[in-house]
Parts: C-alpha cells; sequence; structure tokens
C-alpha cells in the first residue's frame, strides 16, 4: 500500500470552530503553538497522540500525555493546548470534532454515544495496547482523504460514518469503567482554577467583584489575577465573561426567554450581553435561538 494522504492541520492553526455540522477529523503535527488561548464550543473533541508529547488544560487540570493517550473533551468545558518548548515539536496527532448531533445519529437511539465525555471528571485515557490499535485503525481510517476501491466522496462519507461509529462504540465500553484513567502523577490539578469556577457558579446571577474572588481563594488581588492568568491565558474578567456565555447558551437552549437571560447570567444589562454574545458567537441570541428551532448547528 503506498503513503496514506491524511486530512491535515497544521499545529499552528488557530480555528476552533467546525465548517460542517457534523464532523471534522484531521492530523495535526508540530507544537500546538495555534490555539493556546483558553477557549471552549458546543461540539465534543477527541485528541489521540500518534507520536511525541502533548499537553492540555481542561477546567481545572492540565493532561500531560504521551503517545498512545487519548483526551475527551466535553462540549462548553474550557480548555487549552500547553505549548511546551523542546517536548511538543514532534507532536503528531488525530483531533476529531463531532457534534451533539451526529454522535446521536450514530447511535440510531439505540445507545448513547456521549458516554464517554465525562461531567467534571478526568478526561484523559491510557488503553491497553490492544485497544489502543483497535481505536487507533478506526481513527486512521477515518482521517484518510480517500479509501481506494470506493466511489468518490460519497463512498468516502459513508465509509467515514461506519468508522466512527465502531470507534465510539468500542470508546463507550472502554470507558465504562475506571482502570483506564490516567495516573494522578500525569497530570496536574490545579486548586484555584476549581475554586474560581465554584465561586462563579454559585453566584452566576450575581455581580462578581475580583476582591471577592481573591478574598475567596485567600489571595492578594494583584497576586491572584497574576496566578490565575499564568494556568488558563486568561484574565479573570476575560474567564468570568466566557463561563456566563456559555451559561446563556445553555439557558437559550431551555427556552429561557431573551430578554430574561442576560439576568440569570449576570450581566449588567442586555446591551452589554448582545455585545459580548455577538463578539464570541458572530450572530445575536435571537438568531442564536433561531438556529436552535430550526435544529441547525449555531456558526
Amino acid at each position: 500500500m503506498g503513503t496514506i494522504r491524511t486530512r491535515y492541520m497544521s499545529g499552528e492553526d488557530e480555528r476552533q470552530y467546525m465548517i460542517g455540522e457534523d464532523y471534522e477529523i484531521y492530523e495535526k503535527r508540530g507544537a500546538p503553538t495555534g490555539a493556546t488561548r483558553i477557549h471552549h464550543h458546543d461540539f465534543y473533541e477527541v485528541i489521540y497522540v500518534m507520536e511525541g508529547e502533548f499537553s492540555s488544560l481542561v477546567d481545572n487540570r492540565t493532561y500531560h500525555l504521551k503517545k498512545g493517550d487519548f483526551l475527551l473533551i466535553p462540549r462548553n468545558v474550557m480548555h487549552n493546548y500547553h505549548y511546551v518548548e523542546g517536548k511538543h515539536e514532534r507532536s503528531r496527532r488525530i483531533v476529531l470534532w463531532i457534534s451533539k448531533g451526529m454522535l446521536e445519529r450514530l447511535g440510531d437511539g439505540e445507545m448513547d454515544l456521549e458516554g464517554c465525555f465525562p461531567e467534571g471528571g478526568d478526561c484523559a485515557y491510557h488503553f491497553p495496547l490492544h485497544y489502543e490499535e483497535i481505536l487507533r485503525n478506526l481513527l486512521v481510517k477515518a482521517v484518510m482523504t480517500e479509501v481506494p476501491d470506493l466511489n468518490g466522496a460519497e463512498g468516502k462519507r459513508i465509509f467515514d460514518k461506519a468508522q466512527l461509529m465502531l470507534f465510539f462504540l468500542y470508546l463507550n465500553a472502554l470507558c465504562a469503567g475506571d482502570s483506564f484513567y490516567f495516573a494522578k502523577e500525569e497530570s496536574v490539578h490545579h486548586e484555584l482554577v476549581q475554586k474560581v469556577n465554584e465561586y462563579i457558579e454559585a453566584h452566576m446571577s450575581e455581580t462578581i467583584l475580583l476582591e471577592e474572588l481573591a478574598e475567596y481563594v485567600h489571595m492578594s488581588k494583584y497576586y491572584f489575577l497574576r496566578r490565575f492568568k499564568e494556568l488558563t491565558g486568561l484574565t479573570v474578567h476575560s474567564y468570568l465573561n466566557n463561563k456566563r456565555l456559555i451559561r446563556a447558551c445553555e439557558e437559550l437552549k431551555k427556552g429561557i426567554p431573551v430578554g430574561e437571560v442576560w439576568g440569570v447570567c449576570g450581566f449588567m444589562d442586555y446591551s452589554s450581553f448582545l455585545r459580548n454574545f455577538r463578539k464570541e458567537y458572530g450572530m445575536s441570541p435571537t438568531s442564536y435561538r433561531a438556529y436552535l428551532e430550526q435544529g441547525d448547528r449555531p456558526g
């Protein structure tokens, strides 16, 4: 068999949104220097490390992955790719973005394929070699640009869906237990980020002052601001704003009227909510609600 050609994205690429509505899969090579700003998205993400090393902050924990490791990032969870100079230059990984709707269709009403994505738990796994090879082969087949003897793009699309269905069937079965989680020494828990998250969730609808947060984590205001940015790459203000917007999307999906959402999420007024929502998502909350009602993916 000749050289396998894969869908490819440079490690310097900053894009963190899907062009298609269902899924994207590609090979990413080199140091992850293009997506180091903390972000979130409304689809699931799977990262498989093929060669070298890779690190990522997910919620309040930094994971240091090596060859054969998997990272499963849930929807609407704050994360970024943490570049370590001298360690990540030879990194090769397969990155899969997949929508909630696509996973539901793959499950065909018979199986919940979203169960492998944790809610508030650890996100990284190291499976026994036999299972790792099964999962790797399924991803490699899906990331190929073409498959011999298939009938063009439509044949490849159906082929990809079959690989992804099998991939998530195996992945969910393996993740059902807790024996393949990372060892504690392979990740770093950031208590500061966890405490900030806890405070924000508990006081989301209120005005949250930086002085209050600093007092809650028992730090001086300026040391707290500096340390938090070192860990997350974001100012506390930007982080808080992102958390409010994530909550706003959740409330809109529940059917809460647009005119009430801004108060529930702690924005000072509707104008501030509208300005920040448009900046982050490229549309108004009303347009976002219309997309949800049509069953489409917000752009």
